[in-house]
């Protein structure tokens, strides 16, 4: 959910390991866990050691006193964490001359004042280099929200309502139809599971919808090899007016997801300022990391700020979220799509850079399978979202849905698209005359996707055009299969003509590889 927009709606304590890393140097008290990913100690509060990633930087002391006590030695304090050769990260150093650590006598109260400088320090450090070492391809799985809301009467529609029910049954669907292997692995609550908040301010799911809990159907989904995923709003309320995550109820709620075992988090931003964003996101970043459980982040920030910069930094944006929503909601209509589309492809110079492993552009669910698109339609929104490296999250009744609109899900060529590991979101590289569009995506071992997309209303077209027309190098001979029906088009050069044939609203889509380079076959 991106946004407070019409649609129905109404209007830690830092702890030892985790997987917090990054690029840069890094603060954290010592002797705790060591990051899984790149490499930051945290443990004990009263030592302060630097860690860099980067083999020009000196490696973490392992002595297990950091070269000595900040406490007993606040000059030493100061000189160690202010200097500049020691924090390689301006963000830090900024900080720190700020914060204007203590350099005279050791009293009680110098000594709580460095703790908290340290305690500041060490969050502040996470923050901006996050890395939890999630998300290296795009997400794959299945979200409530577009398909059944917030239908919360279960006396009246109780196999469609958001209840433990529907999560079990859609969570068999994913394991036993194929899904699951895959790739489609998260199952994802969205907005109205919440009941409220318990005695100590914990956050408690609807007790009749979810009679077993959160942590039920978490143990439900592992034991199907599945991953839960779980939603929350950093505001006063949720977009749909359940109890939300305050910026003081940030670390509580980490903390519970994490003991609940969920997989990820998707934190949405209605009821929220901007300045309760800027600090919030970051935050419950840090808090997920700290509670040790890889937790995958989803947020929706950009989309509240308009999705563009200078507004969205979208170079922080990458050390905070796993995958964000920049633009609207999806609806269930052709014409949201394409509203989505355009959106994406206006910016394309913005947002294609930013996207990759661990971090992606989420343009929201797929509608395959449910009202509002003709099969056309439905092929042209996998195509294109698989060519812009998009999570593919279905919302749809994976009860009933329909065979066709399986084999369009479950197609394993435009899988193996969408999950390649250079993770390089595509762009549409020609708008013609003709209403066709041309969208490149390029993949590992030399290939491309090319979508080749038909904006017309009238009639299928004959679009002629060749690879030299797509910019494709003049030394390579190359072979095409289509993604769809599998068709293999052989002894590809520039300077080939070829003619493909896309009905309206549709797509025809290649899998481009090269097969011989200078008349030399490749090995």
């Amino acid at each position: 959910m991106g946004g407070c927009l019409p649609r129905e709606r109404a209007d830690p304590e830092l702890k030892g390991g985790g997987a917090l890393g990054g690029s840069e140097g890094f603060l954290g008290p010592c002797r705790a866990g060591q990051d899984v990913a790149r490499g930051i100690l945290i443990g004990s509060v009263g030592k302060v050691c630097v860690r860099q990633a980067s083999p020009r930087w000196n490696a973490v002391d392992e002595s297990g006193d950091c070269g000595g006590s900040l406490l007993g030695r606040p000059n030493q304090a100061a000189a160690q964490i202010a200097a500049e050769e020691s924090l390689p990260n301006p963000n830090i150093r900024r900080l720190v001359k700020a914060e204007q650590i203590w350099s005279g006598p050791e009293t009680a109260e110098s000594r709580a004042m460095l703790l908290k400088t340290v305690l500041l320090l060490a969050l502040v450090a996470q923050v901006l280099v996050l890395e939890n070492g999630l998300l290296r391809k795009p997400p794959m799985g299945w979200l409530a929200w577009e398909r059944f809301r917030c239908n919360i009467d279960c006396n009246e529609d109780p196999k469609n309502c958001i209840s433990e029910e529907l999560f079990m049954e859609m969570a068999d669907r994913l394991a036993q139809d194929g899904w699951r292997e895959l790739g489609y692995v998260y199952l994802n609550i969205d907005d109205c599971w919440i009941g409220g908040r318990d005695a100590k301010g914990n956050l408690v799911p609807d007790r009749k919808r979810f009679p077993h809990g959160i942590a039920f159907l978490a143990d439900y989904a592992h034991s199907l090899g599945l991953k839960l995923g779980i939603y929350e709003d950093l505001g006063n309320f949720t977009c749909m007016g359940y109890p939300g995550t305050t910026l003081d109820k940030v670390v509580q709620d980490a903390q519970t997801f994490a003991e609940w075992k969920v997989d990820m988090l998707k934190l949405d931003g209605c009821y929220s300022s901007p300045q309760e964003r800027a600090e919030g996101y970051p935050k419950m970043a840090a808090a997920l990391n700290a509670t040790g459980r890889p937790i995958a982040f989803s947020c929706s920030w950009p989309a509240y700020e308009g999705g563009l910069p200078p507004k969205v930094n979208y170079t922080l944006l990458a050390d905070i979220c796993n995958l964000w929503r920049n633009f609207d909601d999806i609806q269930d209509s052709w014409r949201s799509v394409l509203s989505i589309l355009d959106w994406f492809v206006a910016h394309q110079d913005v947002l294609q850079p930013v996207a990759g492993p661990g971090h992606w552009n989420d343009p929201d669910v797929l509608l395959i399978g449910n009202f509002g698109l003709s099969f056309e339609q439905a092929r042209a929104q996998m195509a294109l979202w698989t060519v812009l490296a998009a999570p593919l999250l279905m919302s749809t009744d994976l009860r009933t849905i329909s065979a066709q609109n399986v084999d369009i899900l479950q197609n394993p060529l435009m899988i193996k698209i969408n999950q390649d590991p250079l993770g390089i979101q595509g762009r549409r590289i020609l708008k013609e005359k003709s209403y066709i569009e041309v969208y490149l995506r390029p993949l590992v071992n030399e290939a491309s996707a090319i979508v080749f997309f038909s904006r017309r209303t009238d009639m299928p077209y004959h679009y002629h055009s060749s690879l030299a027309h797509l910019n494709f190098s003049s030394s390579v001979v190359y072979e095409a299969q289509d993604v769809y029906t599998g068709e293999i088009i052989s002894g590809l050069q520039d300077k080939t003509n070829f003619t493909v044939i896309i009905n309206p609203s549709g797509v025809v889509m290649w899998y481009l590889y090269p097969i011989s380079k200078l008349g030399i076959p490749q090995q």
